[in-house]
């Protein structure tokens, strides 16, 4: 049984090769056996922040001087699938740490920034969240309502954040707020050590149960003037971080389709009725095969995505494409595997409720599936219509 239809694994490297079979290995050892438990009692799986550090999910694509790994972008997104087969909430939290807050520190940040920040996020010893979106604002993120003044060398901070992970757990934020002349930046914000802070979890979600989510609420909290970043001065500066996260996202979705056509195929070769096993079965065969098919599809889009980003030759409405659309092919995907499954299909014993209620959350994560396709519209149009 394969998932690589098209044999795209012959254009990898030895490295790529590498990182997406110990990424895969160390998911089938430390996350599949205890997610499904994880899932249900609506928490994290345990050392998880450890376990990733160690396998390098934290900074892949960081330089080895600030303590990542220097990795190409196609290697990143192996290890996002990879990861996402697992479960979303353990490829979100190696994705926060690396697409958003490492990168935005080593795109945005001071070299002293960088040096402090970069190697304790490599390693572990710090978690980070990313504050973009506000409970008023989603997808105009540019109306946000955070801001903060500047006090002789400190500054004044206002606004709440929404839909953050890690909210209760991290160790530092990335917040983007206006300063008084309404530019966006973006403020290192070190937790233990801000001033009338205060963080909340969101309860009982039905989807991304193993991850802590919820808000950062700051009120008059004073931050060293030192903590901003000195080259984040719009909102297009954060839009760069969410593209990296998108990127992992579009990845990521492969990893769970795959999941679910796995567990389908298995499941049909398995599943006997009126005498022979399902797989037997046209109308089954017909579901394998168009799942297939679309794995194949997104896996050559990310594949070439990937290419384009390691050369320097990529634009954020490719990226935009690829998210929207392989977020909607996981759909599908997971659609169709429950229902050759049938009734099992919702069950504990199987993967395919939980990837689906992960997906609910991913069609909107990091962009509506209607704001992407208004991106796409506008690229091909030449006319906004948001």
């Amino acid at each position: 049984m394969t998932t690589d239809y098209y044999n795209i694994a012959f254009q990898y490297t030895e490295e790529q090769k590498l990182i997406q079979e110990s990424t895969r290995e160390w998911v089938n050892r430390y996350v599949t056996p205890q997610i499904q438990k994880c899932f249900q009692k609506s928490k994290p799986i345990p050392n998880i922040v450890d376990e990733l550090s160690r396998i390098g999910a934290f900074g892949l694509i960081i330089p080895e001087k600030y303590g990542g790994m220097g990795a190409d972008y196609v290697s990143y997104g192996l290890m996002m699938q990879e990861l996402e087969r697992g479960d979303t909430s353990v490829r979100v939290m190696s994705s926060i740490q690396t697409s958003l807050v490492m990168y935005a520190i080593m795109t945005f940040g001071s070299e002293e920034q960088k040096e402090k920040y970069l190697p304790k996020l490599a390693t572990g010893e710090y978690l980070g969240a990313f504050g973009l979106t506000e409970p008023n604002f989603g997808s105009n993120t540019a109306g946000m309502h955070c801001h903060f003044r500047e006090v002789d060398d400190k500054i004044i901070l206002n606004g709440s954040k929404m839909w953050i992970g890690n909210s209760t757990a991290c160790d530092i934020a990335i917040v983007s707020a206006k300063d008084e002349k309404s530019n966006v930046r973006g403020i290192i914000v070190e937790t233990d050590k801000i001033s009338n802070f205060n963080s909340s979890l969101i309860e009982d979600k039905w989807s991304f149960r193993a991850s802590k989510t919820g808000e950062l609420i700051f009120s008059e909290s004073e931050i060293s003037k030192s903590q901003i970043l000195p080259k984040n001065n719009s909102i297009s500066d954060a839009y760069e971080c969410l593209n990296i996260g998108r990127y992992a996202v579009a990845w990521g979705s492969i990893g769970i389709a795959i999941d679910c056509y796995e567990t389908a195929l298995l499941y049909s070769q398995q599943r006997i009725q009126f005498g022979n096993p399902i797989a037997s079965k046209q109308l089954i065969q017909k579901k394998l095969a168009e799942m297939i098919t679309e794995i194949t599809k997104a896996q050559l889009l990310c594949y070439q995505l990937g290419t384009l980003m390691d050369n320097n030759k990529v634009n954020y409405q490719q990226i935009s494409m690829a998210k929207r659309s392989n977020v909607e092919m996981a759909q599908f995907v997971a659609k169709e595997a429950r229902q050759i499954l049938g009734g099992m299909g919702i069950t504990n014993d199987y993967p395919i409720m939980r990837h689906l209620m992960n997906l609910e959350t991913l069609i909107t994560y990091q962009g509506t599936h209607e704001m992407h396709l208004l991106i796409t519209g506008r690229d091909i149009t030449g006319i906004n219509a948001i």
